[in-house]
Order: structure tokens, then C-alpha cells, then sequence
């Protein structure tokens, strides 16, 4: 890959058991690098850092290539590939963890071929802070260092956490996770906190309300789009960060509210099928329709 306008992300490539109350899945292509690389490849060229094993279906290889994916620092490793299993509750508020198979994700240690001339745009999925900091190192002149989380790490890594957003410019979470690490009550104060953490821009996903948006010229709140019916919320939150850092890669960091609203735009897409099935038809033409929804429907009253 060449360095310029490339976004590079590390984080997991699995195979996904999922329950809703619309119906089930079983062994889909899921993790978190899958559905960010593939949201973020509509707008950028992508790589992926991770580890799969020998029972991985070709079937999903053709199809991540087939994105404009590549997949040169993703490692085959004799064993099985990391398997996810999840049931959603009925409206969608919890989720229950049925199972969770490492398999060859349990030794994964990432290696980036030439990290010379790798990205430009680093996205450090929501992996264990170790190996965020890691591959952060690898790519230490990253011009944007984009960084996700999950609250597993917050409860058993928080230190190494913090040290990792040392290091980051973006800080990517959801209103739970960012309540949580910070101790606050509201998101507002709990962004403040983040940001003198090290990152000069923190977005926390809410769910159904939107996204809130906040750096150093205040703060906006970007709603989602609302015209979908939820199969299956499972990889939402890794699109919207594909969507987000991809219009970054695409158009520069002038007008974040537009990323986010890219974000949430493409995730809408995800929620309306199971795993990837969704995603996989968003079009060019239909996501700037749903992006240009979401612009008109909003009003942020403030430039951010």
C-alpha cells in the first residue's frame, strides 16, 4: 500500500453466532477490523492487521479482497479462527454473550510489513490496549491515530488504556464507556476528561440518540439515521468508525461533524440485516442519500 490517503486498522477478524428476535446466524463473517474495513473501503483504500486461522473460508477472503482490502499483515496461523456467539433481547437494549472462542486470537501479535510505508491513518480497533500500543508503535509516524475501545478493558485494563490515549488524536467510544472510564455522570464533563487524557477529539456513540461530537470548538450532537428497521445492531459501532475515519482519509479533518454524520449514515446500513449482509449493499448513491438526510434533519448550532 502506498502512504498517502490509506487507512490502516488493527483489531479482530471472527466468525459470528448471532440471535435476534427477527431470527439467527450462524459462523458469519464478523470482528471488528471486518466491519470497519469494510465501511471504510467505500470511501479509502484499507489494510487490515490481524490473525485468522486455517478454517477461515476462502469464500470471505475473495470477499474482503474484493473490497479494495488488503490483507498482507493479516496472518494465518494454524488452528481456529476467533468465534463470537451473541443473543440481542427483543428491543435490543442488552445483549448476552453466549460464547467466546479466541482460538489463534489468543497469541495474536501484530506485525506490519514495511511500516515505513504503511498508512497515513491509523484506526486501533477495540483490541487489549497492549497491542494497541503496540502497533501505535510500529506506525509512530501515523498522521492520525484514531483510537476504539470497549469496556472489558476499562474494568481490567484501564492504566494501559490510558497510557495508549497518550498517544491518540480521535478517541472513539460509546456514552456506557465513557461515563465509565471517567467517573462522570454526564457525557459532556466525561468528554472534557477524555481530552485532557491526550486526545484533542473524543466522539461517544449513543445508540439510537446519535453521536456526540466534541474538541476544541465545542460540541455537536449528529443524529442517526432513523428510516431502518434493526435486525441486528452487531458490528454498528465499528461501521460508524469506518464511515467516520474514512471521509477523514477522503476529505481532511475540517469538518469533523460531516465525518460523523458519514459514520452514521453507513451504520445505519449494518443494523438493517444480519452481520454483514446489510453493509454489503450499501451503494455510493444510497449512503449519500442517507447522508444528506441526516444534514438536513440537524441542527448542531455550532461549527465544529
Amino acid at each position: 500500500m502506498t502512504r498517502e490517503n490509506h487507512i490502516l486498522a488493527v483489531g479482530s477478524i471472527a466468525l459470528d453466532t448471532i440471535e435476534t428476535s427477527k431470527g439467527s446466524r450462524s459462523n458469519i463473517l464478523g470482528g471488528s477490523a471486518t466491519y470497519f474495513g469494510i465501511a471504510a473501503a467505500m470511501f479509502a483504500p484499507v489494510g487490515l492487521i490481524g490473525i485468522i486461522g486455517d478454517d477461515f473460508p476462502e469464500s470471505a477472503i475473495e470477499l474482503l479482497k474484493s473490497r479494495n482490502i488488503d490483507l498482507s499483515n493479516v496472518q494465518t496461523q494454524p488452528g481456529k479462527t476467533f468465534q463470537w456467539g451473541g443473543r440481542y433481547s427483543p428491543d435490543y437494549s442488552s445483549r448476552e454473550t453466549l460464547f467466546t472462542k479466541l482460538g489463534v486470537f489468543e497469541s495474536f501479535a501484530p506485525v506490519v510489513q514495511n511500516p515505513k510505508d504503511q498508512s497515513t491513518y491509523l484506526f486501533l480497533g477495540n483490541i487489549q490496549p497492549e497491542l494497541q500500543a503496540s502497533v501505535n508503535d510500529m506506525l509512530s509516524d501515523s498522521k492520525v491515530v484514531i483510537c476504539d475501545t470497549m469496556n472489558l478493558w476499562i474494568d481490567n485494563n484501564p492504566e494501559e488504556l490510558k497510557q495508549v490515549l497518550k498517544k491518540v488524536d480521535i478517541f472513539l467510544l460509546n456514552d456506557e464507556e465513557a461515563l465509565q472510564l471517567t467517573n462522570q455522570t454526564d457525557l459532556l464533563s466525561a468528554a472534557d476528561i477524555l481530552q485532557k487524557m491526550g486526545p484533542q477529539v473524543v466522539v461517544i456513540k449513543k445508540g439510537k440518540k446519535g453521536a456526540l461530537l466534541v474538541n476544541a470548538s465545542g460540541s455537536a450532537n449528529i443524529p442517526i439515521y432513523p428510516h431502518v428497521t434493526v435486525f441486528d445492531p452487531t458490528g454498528a459501532g465499528d461501521t460508524f468508525a469506518g464511515g467516520f475515519i474514512g471521509h477523514i482519509c477522503q476529505n481532511g479533518s475540517d469538518n469533523l461533524v460531516d465525518a460523523v454524520i458519514s459514520g452514521a449514515a453507513i451504520a445505519s446500513f449494518t443494523v438493517s440485516g444480519f452481520g454483514l449482509e446489510g453493509l454489503l449493499e450499501a451503494t455510493p448513491d444510497a449512503l449519500n442519500e442517507r447522508i444528506k438526510f441526516i444534514k438536513q434533519s440537524m441542527d448542531t448550532g455550532i461549527s465544529v
